[in-house]
């Protein structure tokens, strides 16, 4: 017998019931989606963690002290999950545009800490939100999806794989115990085939195996202390974040907005970060693709032109509302994503829908953030929170690209042009890359040239 829920059910190979209005589908946490006590667990402690990683951004480039950077945590989560996931619907697990940061965090540096890199960082939204609406109204986003070939969009995915392990790899000099430890921990619990087989006769290693990021990172919590590589101060209390007296510091309203130099100066970084936006939307929809294929039971709607507008509103709205965002709202927290599509394809006795994954991880984080002993415990973790997020990236998009290309040709392409993408940047490799294609593949274009006859 079924169990009975709180929430609407869905009917066998049907969307997720929502109150749908326009392109648009809101779904509310209890009528319409289950709560899932793993996602809710895990999300809560793990989104609190990294988004303590943007209140450390804005200290260092926006010049404001820990007590009015620590409202941004709370500000973020109102347009990095209530507005995608929450209202407009949207079946990814929102986050950052984090293969982009590094390029970010290098063009904030070129500027006086505080208002200059402020305004800087409002002329990169400014342009990337143009991009964005570009996009979205002219319908090219969708079509520009579909044109790119397989190859090239396995070799972007692939350059996100090495961006990550290099720059993960590069971390393991600050962390060279417990890092290895609590990747290796994540790896197995997600990954191993002995252990997938193994959990599916056992209760406990099931459950063990639905909250391996929050396996990995109380491993750390333990791991990092005994190899002196973390320390903690926790400390008791409650506190309200400073929103008035950040928005009053970072808002361009109050400070001023940037003079239009200095926007011909963010335009070509925005159109790089766009490039990473594209990458991170085909490894999005890949791995929903995926996942479809095993779990027939839901139909996931997927709309590339609506993405392209949800994420012009939510980085416009935050400028608007509470001044520039370093990180940027990007499709996906890659990551948390690989970690939800699989729990997905594990079975509807699981996840009930991708929803419950998505929806659950992130508003737990609305309370926590309030409590002084949650953020001092998480503010020596926030590193290892960070660096499980990029560690299982590179992963994903690793073993998604190999799946992507089947010929030597298209394999050594895709490794190629990544390689390229990774090291000297998203325009010189798209540049390569669209060259190469046109040298090697190019047969691949219907109607450009002629396959040839046998």
């Amino acid at each position: 017998m079924k169990e009975r829920t709180m929430a609407v059910q869905r009917e066998d190979g049907a969307v997720q019931p929502g109150l749908k209005w326009g392109m648009f589908t809101s779904r509310i946490p209890g009528i319409h989606v289950d709560f899932s006590l793993p996602e809710i667990i895990q999300g809560g402690l793990l989104s609190t963690a990294t988004g303590g990683v943007v209140a450390a951004l804005t200290m260092k480039f926006f010049q404001v002290p820990f007590e009015v950077a620590w409202a941004v945590v709370l500000i973020q989560l109102f347009w990095l999950w209530l507005i995608p996931t929450v209202i407009c619907g949207e079946p990814y697990a929102p986050g950052w545009i984090t293969p982009a940061l590094p390029l970010v965090m290098s063009f904030l540096g070129k500027f006086e800490a505080g208002v200059p890199a402020i305004q800087a960082m409002t002329a990169v939204t400014v342009c990337l939100c143009a991009i964005f609406l570009f996009f979205s109204i002219s319908g090219l986003g969708s079509r520009f999806f579909q044109w790119v070939p397989v190859e090239l969009r396995a070799a972007i995915i692939f350059g996100g794989a090495i961006a990550a392990f290099n720059a993960e790899f590069g971390r393991l000099s600050q962390m060279p115990v417990t890092l290895p430890i609590v990747w290796a921990v994540v790896f197995l619990l997600m990954f191993s085939i002995w252990f997938t087989k193994a959990r599916q006769q056992n209760k406990l290693l099931n459950l063990v195996g639905s909250m391996a990021l929050l396996i990995g990172f109380l491993v750390a919590a333990v791991v990092g202390p005994l190899s002196g590589e973390l320390t903690f101060d926790i400390k008791m209390g409650f506190q309200l974040p400073q929103i008035a007296d950040y928005i009053k510091a970072v808002s361009p309203f109050t400070i001023g907005w940037p003079e239009l130099s200095l926007y011909l100066k963010a335009f070509p970084l925005a159109l790089m970060i766009y490039i990473f936006v594209f990458g991170d939307l085909i490894l999005a929809d890949t791995l929903l693709e995926e996942a479809g294929k095993v779990r027939t039971d839901e139909t996931i709607e997927r709309d590339n032109t609506k993405s392209h507008i949800i994420l012009f509103i939510r980085n416009m709205g935050h400028l608007l509302t509470a001044g520039p965002f370093i990180p940027l709202h990007g499709p996906i927290w890659t990551g948390v994503h690989v970690f939800l599509t699989e729990r997905y394809k594990s079975g509807r006795k699981n996840l009930d829908s991708i929803f419950s994954g998505t929806i659950n991880w992130y508003w737990p984080s609305f309370f926590l953030i309030f409590l002084v002993p949650v953020v001092t415990f998480m503010k020596p973790l926030l590193a290892v929170a960070l660096s499980i997020t990029l560690i299982l990236t590179g992963f994903a998009c690793a073993y998604i690209a190999i799946s992507m290309v089947r010929t030597p040709a298209a394999q050594g392409y895709a490794f190629f042009v990544g390689m390229i993408i990774a090291k000297f940047g998203p325009a010189w490799g798209i540049g390569v890359g669209v060259g190469m294609y046109l040298l090697l593949l190019v047969q691949r274009i219907p109607g450009v040239l002629s396959q040839p006859k046998p």
